[in-house]
């Protein structure tokens, strides 16, 4: 004990000690410099002080550049400007690292829309603290360009956020080594890395990842060292900001940064032609082109399609990428608003093919059957069974304002949530897979928050408080367990990992809740709303990726603001919204927080960009049929990479997440319809 004890006043008396102004001691630079078909030389650079602030970047040999970098410290932030200007053609890389004052040990760390505190619950073979404690990653992964660093000891952070205007990309040969960019780009790199266990904030031009790189699911591959052509004479100038502030725990830090990074970045709303109306116009098309009506159960193909296509299969999925009975509702609704009589006869068989054999022998939902290869899915999941309850209370509700009454079905969705909760555990949560027979395939309890959602809908429709006191269980978990945790994980189904929906999620059914309770309670739920509200934010991007010329999604001028990363492990966005719109607008009321509806409406109309019509098609064969992999950065999910989809893609849960996203306020009219 003695021994440790003076070990650790030892360290403590060598911790370097800053304050919030950057001064050289917590600087370090270099410049690495490649000539084409040799390695490149790396050239350690030493901080020359010209001025109050202003520094020379020297080198003990002579270098065919000049870099002058500016520091100007106030209110705790720090901007960093380099300017670095060619006396001869040269193909560079600049890095620099800024140090803090935390042990790498005590800290928690932040790359918006990519990194969580350690990605712990992320495979070896993705990013995460099991592979490295120090990771440098291309800016365009991040919904922010911007890496955090957060002392759980004392509360203390940093951040270094990139502030240049990121307007330019350009095409690589290869993936991983050394590679000269092929034209002009914006895309650096930021990161954390332990520097003999002081943690210390990376950032880089163009980009450099370390240690590995992310070139496909599960897949790291060797760094990637990117090389920036100035010809002599040319100049350019990067521009950083660091932060430093204090935060109660890992929670309020991102919602600190989240703010931050909004106010800094100001994202608009996207403009386009295309109102709520045209939209679901589109997207009808697909109810119509991908039904299929040949087997016992009558479904729309939503699974596993081909882009190229779009022809439909012989799967049919309740929930997760299928959404059957939801678009089924969602055509059935909308074939009787417009008058579409096709419409409404393809939802009504749909939900009639499901209630005659869409159920297993113990009376389950039968959730993923494959018709051409006659195989069904054995692992039942919580989350595939709550969406297909969803859907249907959905339906009934609607059918019997109507005036007409299904006893048939009302019966199934009892039993279905009868065995749900009989599998629900001792501290609320349920497991994420299991059997027909109820035995537990996977205990994980990241998927228990999408089960609150049908479990408040079935208390408000069967007017049964059994189901509400389940949903009560379930959010007691969610807060003790993710929420308070800042833990948000393994909510999809094909995945272990942080991902988005996790938070997303648990934000929705802590919304549910706080919807049909009051007073304290009400207060309570709407504050873990609020908390994991942030979390899902910050998945979800702030500013536009730039592409390439040559590279699709950059061809069409498509703006990436409002869309979300999807996991660690899945590192393509997406449309994945659902409620979660009317949950921002909502606690944009409760709170008086601006940020949250004006967000909102970034989402709505960023979202609509991509819709499939004649003549702008985006890639895709079919007018309606959403995409679903929108590769973003230098990663794919199989196939084409960035600027472009993945071959294979999911539009059913796509048609039914911008459906929702449409219908505002749905869930609060069937909650609140008393």
């Amino acid at each position: 004990m003695l021994k440790k004890f003076i070990l650790g006043c030892l360290f403590l008396s060598i911790m370097p000690v800053w304050g919030t102004t950057l001064v050289p001691q917590q600087m370090n630079a270099q410049i690495s410099l490649k000539m084409p078909g040799n390695q490149s030389i790396s050239y350690p650079l030493t901080f020359l002080e010209r001025n109050n602030g202003v520094y020379e970047l020297d080198s003990s040999e002579k270098l065919p550049v000049a870099i002058i970098q500016k520091v100007i410290s106030e209110n705790g932030k720090s901007s960093i400007e380099v300017q670095i200007n060619a006396s001869e053609k040269v193909w560079f890389n600049f890095s620099e690292r800024i140090q803090s004052t935390f042990r790498h040990n005590d800290c928690l760390f932040y790359m918006p829309g990519f990194w969580y505190r350690k990605n712990l619950r992320s495979p070896k073979e993705a990013p995460s603290f099991h592979t490295s404690d120090s990771w440098t990653v291309r800016e365009d992964r991040l919904s922010a360009p911007l890496t955090g660093i957060f002392n759980e000891k004392d509360g203390e952070y940093i951040s270094v956020l990139r502030l240049d205007k990121l307007n330019g990309d350009a095409l690589t040969t290869h993936d991983t080594g050394e590679v000269i960019l092929s034209g002009k780009s914006s895309i650096g790199a930021t990161g954390f890395v332990n520097e003999d266990g002081i943690s210390s904030l990376s950032v880089s031009f163009p980009y450099w990842e370390t240690p590995r790189s992310y070139i496909r699911k599960l897949t790291l591959a060797s760094e990637a060292k990117a090389f920036y052509k100035l010809d002599k004479g040319e100049s350019i100038t990067l521009k950083w900001e660091v932060k430093n502030g204090k935060a109660e725990d890992y929670s309020t830090f991102v919602r600190n940064m989240w703010e931050y990074c909004y106010d800094t970045m100001e994202p608009q709303p996207v403009k386009t032609a295309y109102t709520v109306e045209y939209m679901k116009n589109i997207l009808s098309k697909y109810f119509v082109e991908s039904y299929v009506g040949n087997y016992s159960l009558k479904y729309n193909s939503g699974v596993h399609l081909n882009i190229n296509d779009c022809c439909p299969n012989g799967i049919s999925e309740i929930g997760f990428v299928g959404r059957v009975l939801l678009n089924a509702f969602n055509s059935l609704e909308y074939g009787e608003q417009i008058g579409r009589p096709e419409l409404v006869s393809n939802g009504k068989r749909i939900f009639d093919s499901y209630l005659q054999n869409g159920f297993t022998t113990t009376g389950f939902f039968r959730e993923f059957v494959n018709f051409e290869d006659n195989t069904e899915e054995q692992n039942l999941s919580i989350r595939r069974q709550s969406e297909g309850i969803f859907a249907t209370l959905y339906y009934l509700e609607y059918e019997r304002n109507a005036g007409r009454i299904h006893p048939d079905w009302e019966k199934r969705v009892k039993n279905i949530l009868k065995l749900i909760l009989e599998v629900q555990k001792e501290n609320g949560s349920f497991p994420r897979k299991f059997r027909d027979n109820q035995v537990i395939v996977d205990n994980s309890g990241g998927s228990t928050p999408s089960a609150v959602l049908p479990l408040v809908m079935a208390y408000t429709y069967f007017k049964d408080k059994d189901y509400l006191n389940a949903a009560k269980k379930a959010a007691s978990y969610l807060e003790n367990e993710i929420i308070s945790k800042a833990d948000y994980f393994s909510s999809t189904l094909d995945a272990n990992c942080e991902d988005k929906e996790a938070s997303l999620y648990a934000a929705t059914a802590t919304y549910y809740l706080a919807l049909v309770t009051k007073g304290k309670e009400k207060k309570h739920y709407a504050e873990l709303t609020r908390q994991a509200a942030y979390f899902a934010l910050s998945w979800y991007y702030l500013w536009d990726v730039p592409f390439a010329e040559g590279q699709m999604l950059g061809d069409l001028s498509f703006k990436s603001r409002g869309w979300g990363n999807v996991s660690v492990e899945n590192n393509h966005i997406d449309v994945f919204i659902f409620d979660f719109v009317d949950v921002l607008r909502w606690l944009s009321e409760q709170y008086n927080e601006p940020r949250f509806s004006s967000f909102a409406e970034v989402i709505s109309t960023s979202m609509r960009q991509l819709v499939p019509y004649s003549g702008h098609l985006c890639g895709i064969a079919r007018e309606g049929y959403y995409p679903e992999v929108v590769q973003h950065t230098h990663w794919d999910y199989g196939k084409n990479g960035k600027g472009f989809y993945n071959d294979i893609f999911a539009p059913g849960w796509t048609v039914a997440s911008l459906w929702e996203l449409f219908t505002p306020g749905r869930a609060e009219k069937f909650l609140l319809k008393d």
